[in-house]
């Protein structure tokens, strides 16, 4: 595979995290005006205590009527006692058994998306073939989206995704104004649409995630519409995240080839391979909080009301924590990697994305003798200060 355009991009993302580091692991940082916390254990610290690190980051947030709306029932935006209140009750609508339950229907939809990729030859696009159909096929099945929709959805959905850019030296502020200009018309689009789905559930509930989380009552009290809204706007957004987290997996073994052989040889080891993965590249790089008290990480003083910055990049490459982090170890042990969050607000789907990850790659082991990333046609990556994935993996196949 030669070295493209998006490699060099991801090769610029990972010496800028290293000249970051070079300024120490935390420092503050006058362009960006926030704080960058890079090293294992600080960003540890900022995602265990939700008391002095608030996720009630007001100015990334940006103060207008759809983010507002939007944010309402979002859980990852609010602290306790709001956030258990909000996650307490979307947890008793997406439980683990309805997760597990999945499964076969997954297999199901897998199986489908690899006998079309198939149908067309050995070589095809590991994304737009089964990385990205995959989990916007589950997500919208579980929120009981309409299959006249979902084409609408799906454009609604990926150009809402394309418009948000994060650009390594840019304001906080002036992030918070592009969001406003080029996210807020899409936001108010998905918003109004999501609302109508809920509030025809709440009229007649179905057995769709949509219409549980209509359903559930905790003390005599629901959730309302705008509330329920913030959840399936997470989820809309997270089938993003999954389809980096199957690119990212199958990028890697193609870097590390004989990692195919050790699955085959024990499939056991494919949700080693995951965790490994999602170390490896997260696909969030970093995650912000608002400093709620004068305090200290790092041996730096932090004062209140200051935003820092956690690299999950370079916390998950850490070698005081992970030897050699640079080199893809699935025997890793232990490997407690921080892509998914520590504390209250480690990822709620996290559970779904291993799951949907698991089994395409337990499918594809199956079906194929050998899996390898083409090196005629590029691989195109996504812009890694935004997220770190692939928009484009050719793949070539061979059958047993």
């Amino acid at each position: 595979m030669g070295v493209t355009q998006s490699e060099r991009t991801l090769s610029n993302f990972l010496a800028y995290l290293d000249g970051l580091r070079a300024r120490g692991d935390v420092h503050f940082d006058e362009k960006v005006q926030a704080w960058h916390v890079l090293g294992y254990h600080d960003t540890q610290q900022v995602q265990t205590d939700p008391v002095t690190f608030s996720s009630e980051v007001a100015p990334l947030a940006p103060k207008q009527e759809d983010f507002d709306l939007s944010n309402k029932g979002n859980f990852l935006r609010t602290d306790d006692p709001e956030h258990r209140r909000l996650r307490g009750m979307v947890s008793k609508a997406f439980t683990p058994k309805m997760i597990a339950d999945l499964e076969p229907r997954i297999v199901e939809m897998t199986t489908q998306l690899l006998d079309a990729a198939d149908s067309g030859g050995d070589r095809w696009d590991f994304i737009a073939e089964l990385g990205y159909p995959l989990p916007f096929m589950v997500m919208t099945e579980l929120l009981g989206i309409p299959d006249t929709d979902r084409a609408f959805l799906r454009k609604l959905s990926d150009t809402f995704v394309e418009v948000q850019s994060y650009e390594p030296d840019g304001s906080l502020d002036d992030q918070g104004e592009s969001a406003v200009n080029n996210v807020a018309p899409l936001l108010r689009e998905l918003n109004q649409y999501l609302l109508e789905i809920l509030r025809a559930r709440r009229k007649n509930p179905g057995d769709d995630l949509a219409g549980r989380l209509m359903a559930v009552e905790v003390d005599g009290v629901r959730l309302d519409e705008e509330e329920a809204l913030g959840f399936l706007n997470l989820l809309v957004a997270g089938h993003h995240t999954t389809t980096a987290a199957l690119g990212n997996t199958v990028l890697a073994l193609h870097e590390n080839p004989h990692v195919w052989d050790q699955l085959r040889a024990d499939p056991a080891l494919i949700p080693a391979a995951i965790e490994e993965s999602v170390r490896f590249r997260p696909p969030f790089p970093r995650s912000a909080r608002r400093v709620t008290k004068d305090t200290e990480i790092g041996g730096q003083k932090i004062p209140a009301g200051a935003i820092v910055l956690v690299w999950l990049t370079t916390a998950n490459r850490d070698d005081r924590v992970f030897a050699d982090p640079g080199r893809f170890d699935i025997l890793r042990k232990p490997n407690p990697h921080l892509a998914f969050g520590r504390g209250i607000h480690h990822c709620l789907g996290a559970p779904l994305a291993r799951l949907e990850t698991k089994i395409a790659m337990r499918l594809m082991l199956e079906r194929y003798s050998d899996i390898r990333v083409r090196d005629d046609v590029p691989v195109k990556l996504r812009n890694p200060w935004t997220m770190i994935g692939v928009n484009k993996l050719p793949i070539e196949v061979r059958r047993y």
